[in-house]
């Protein structure tokens, strides 16, 4: 808890700074030309202004959280994570003018990004201090998305949640989380990863962490934390997909974990993959591997990049299994002629609510949505829908999952999701 305070304190800290280093960097001398004409004019005028303005409203995150994030940061301009410089043969672009110009021009999208992030971050460090070994995964993912509706002042598609939550256990890989109805309890032997999405406009930030309890796969952790990293650290503008992937493998191999008594090596899952972002497009077409002998497409400037990586005690290698929870529309789908007038129905509720924005079964009860399961599955057989079940790997295995979402601006990367927690 005592961490988790300091943590807040701290980044609420740097506000200013960060409105200003943004300003600096990207947005505009505007703004920070009118403050300082402003401060001048009324030099006393600004020394009273302060108070009225902490009267106006909280300005803190209460515990739960509750307030917007757009109401905590009232300039607008919100907290940059992490910046990186390119290196070698993009040196050049932090002092480029015209790359500088760019991105002021661009500015209004990080800004978004930015906001996203941040309420990503918040609603995470709340989790980790709410989330024990017996609570059902169902209010599990239902605090966490409810946190996330009201720091993100969730409004139809404007602003929300992204996709489902991902809280697949052990041997789970990716896409699972609870149907209505599901009874299954968080285990204190659970190694489980959890994967939520933010957007503010379709501009969306992908990001996932491992919970366990049990100090035993603390290994399995660090290896695919340090994977992670590695893979964030890689990419850059022209940076080849393919040697991403091969830094990744090297770290996440170098690692052996002793689980039960018994010594396994940790492996990259080879069929599971990072990705490129689009405005409402969580895979938006380039694929960022997690082992060597991926394509040797290059990232380019302006992309947005989710690096996840997983690492496995088994085969290192996942396959569709269980109960499907999670559904998308189909990102190019044009009009598809549907006799069903159910199906109809369901797509009019899944384009009003989701657009191509993934969700899951507990969304639609949640809309109040009942008996739609024949028309979704008619929506999946048209091609207008497609699920997406649970990845898994080898039964009684462990997986662990880190994951941050990057922007490639003109004259930086930064990894947008990144925190104090990981």
């Amino acid at each position: 808890g005592a961490v988790e305070a300091t943590a807040t304190k701290k980044k609420r800290k740097p506000r200013k700074k960060s409105g200003a280093g943004a300003g600096a960097a990207a947005n505009g001398e505007a703004a920070n030309g009118e403050a300082a004409a402003a401060a001048a004019a009324a030099a006393g005028a600004a020394v009273a202004a302060p108070p009225s303005a902490a009267a106006a409203g909280p300005k803190v995150q209460t515990d739960p959280p509750s307030v917007p994030v757009k109401d905590l940061f009232p300039d607008g301009l919100f907290p940059q994570a992490e910046i990186c410089d390119y290196k070698d043969d993009n040196l050049w672009r932090k002092t480029s003018a015209e790359k500088r110009e760019q991105e002021r021009l661009e500015f209004p999208i990080v800004n978004d990004l930015r906001q996203a992030a941040e309420v990503h971050r918040q609603v995470r460090m709340y989790m980790r201090r709410v989330i024990k070994p017996g609570m059902l995964m169902t209010d599990l993912c239902e605090t966490l998305e409810d946190t996330v509706r009201r720091l993100i002042a969730a409004n139809g598609l404007q602003a929300g949640i992204a996709f489902p939550t991902g809280c697949s256990l052990n041997w789970v890989a990716a896409h699972w989380t609870p149907n209505s109805g599901d009874k299954t309890v968080l285990q204190y032997d659970d190694v489980m990863k959890l994967d939520f999405g933010t957007h503010i406009g379709g501009r969306i930030v992908d990001s996932a962490f491992t919970v366990a309890f049990n100090p035993q796969y603390d290994q399995l952790l660090e290896a695919v934390r340090e994977a992670t990293n590695t893979g964030v650290r890689e990419c850059g503008i022209d940076v080849r997909l393919c040697d991403v992937g091969c830094a990744i493998q090297e770290v996440m191999e170098s690692y052996e974990v002793t689980i039960n008594g018994k010594t396994y090596p940790v492996k990259a899952i080879r069929n599971l993959n990072g990705h490129s972002i689009g405005p409402y497009q969580i895979h938006a077409g380039k694929s960022v591997p997690i082992v060597k002998g991926g394509e040797a497409t290059r990232m380019e400037e302006g992309e947005l990049f989710a690096i996840e990586t997983f690492g496995s005690t088994g085969k290192g290698y996942v396959r569709e299994d269980l109960e499907c929870s999670h559904y998308m529309k189909n990102f190019d789908v044009g009009h598809v002629p549907l006799r069903l007038p159910r199906a109809k129905q369901l797509l009019a509720t899944i384009d009003r609510n989701f657009g191509t924005l993934a969700f899951c079964r507990r969304y639609l009860d949640r809309l109040g949505e009942t008996k739609y399961l024949m028309a979704l599955k008619n929506l999946c057989d048209a091609g207008v829908v497609q699920p997406h079940p649970p990845l898994c790997e080898t039964k009684g295995s462990y997986v662990a999952q880190f994951e941050h979402t990057l922007v490639l601006r003109p004259t930086c990367k930064e990894v947008l999701s990144r925190g104090e927690d990981f």
